[in-house]
């Protein structure tokens, strides 16, 4: 009776720590999105200089991340040869800023709703990247959920009460980078043995983000906020951005390491409701019926696709425990017929 409830205790904590990290990622993924929203609105905020902004959250992440590995030593650094970085960490630090760009500037002209709405072609890019690239194969199923998806987007696109055909290029142009970035992670560090934490990853691409971005900001935003005389530096406003941007960042962290990917694209899907709301009843954006039935489409299509993939997971890894057992017997028969044989020896001599 005594273990039986030490083990219900132990497994309760264990939920309640779950839930914990969860609520922590919700909370700071929905603060971070706002907060970029609320910032480069000019409606809101109205600081409408995106470079400049995912330039000082890769500075200030840049420079913590350094802290973190190299002052405090909470996490290893990854052994990486120079010729490593500049063939894989650097076309990867290229792709997340021209993501980060796009999709911080796509706020500038859609609402918080129909942002999360064109995220759910995630999966869609992904896809078709993968194929693409040969790192997936091509299956009908797979393409024809793809579809449905793609489907469930356009009709939320069609029901947009402030459809922005500028914005909307923006966002998908911002998809496309990430969704190519997330394949090249796995031809380019993955299948070479290299993998990165949220805090090595901003320790190690952080620096060529800004470094990239310096270049469209120098040509673009700089002329522009020099001229504006006007401005100072809020250092409380950007301060607070960037240490949520930066929390989020530690939230992937504890979330992934002490949960599954399952919980993550779950909690990914309730914060996406979450913003959707927070859209139509706060921020008073106009969210239509056309819109929510879009999405539902899509996110259903989204929902099947990522419980086939953890089916096929879970297959390859009963795969690969059946091929141990069978190993392991094989080992097991190889020596009882030594064994056998030796003892057949001894009694003949």
């Amino acid at each position: 009776m005594g273990k039986e409830g030490t083990l219900s205790e132990g497994v309760l904590k264990k939920i309640i720590l779950s839930y914990t990290y969860v609520a922590i990622w919700i909370f700071l993924s929905f603060t971070v999105i706002v907060y970029n929203k609320y910032i480069l609105d000019r409606k809101m905020y109205d600081w409408p200089f995106p470079i400049s902004l995912t330039m000082i959250h890769m500075g200030f992440c840049s420079s913590l991340a350094y802290i973190l590995v190299n002052v405090i030593k909470l996490v290893e650094p990854v052994q990486m040869t120079r010729d490593v970085y500049l063939k894989s960490v650097v076309p990867i630090g290229l792709l997340y800023s021209l993501s980060l760009w796009l999709s911080n500037s796509a706020y500038i002209y859609l609402s918080v709703s129909f942002i999360q709405m064109l995220k759910a072609l995630m999966p869609v890019a992904v896809y078709s990247i993968g194929v693409l690239l040969k790192k997936e194969g091509f299956k009908g199923d797979t393409m024809t959920n793809m579809l449905s998806i793609s489907f469930g987007v356009a009709i939320a696109a069609y029901g947009e009460a402030k459809f922005n055909s500028w914005g909307v290029m923006l966002q998908l142009g911002a998809v496309c980078f990430e969704a190519t970035r997330l394949v090249l992670i796995q031809i380019l560090l993955t299948s070479k043995g290299i993998t990165f934490n949220p805090i090595t990853s901003l320790y190690y691409v952080a620096p060529c983000c800004f470094a990239f971005l310096s270049i469209p900001w120098i040509l673009v935003e700089f002329p522009k906020l020099r001229d504006t005389s006007s401005f100072h530096f809020d250092y409380f406003t950007f301060g607070l951005n960037s240490l949520c941007a930066f929390a989020l960042n530690l939230a992937v962290f504890l979330l992934v390491g002490k949960t599954s990917a399952l919980t993550m694209n779950v909690a990914g899907v309730v914060k996406d409701w979450l913003l959707i709301a927070f859209s139509w009843s706060v921020i008073k954006d106009t969210v239509t019926l056309i819109n929510l039935f879009g999405y539902l489409i899509a996110f259903l299509g989204v929902a099947y696709y990522n419980h086939a993939k953890l089916q096929a997971l879970k297959a390859k890894e009963a795969e690969k425990k059946a091929v141990q057992v069978d190993d392991e017997s094989g080992k097991l028969l190889e020596d009882k017929s030594a064994e056998k044989s030796a003892r057949k020896n001894e009694s003949s001599d």
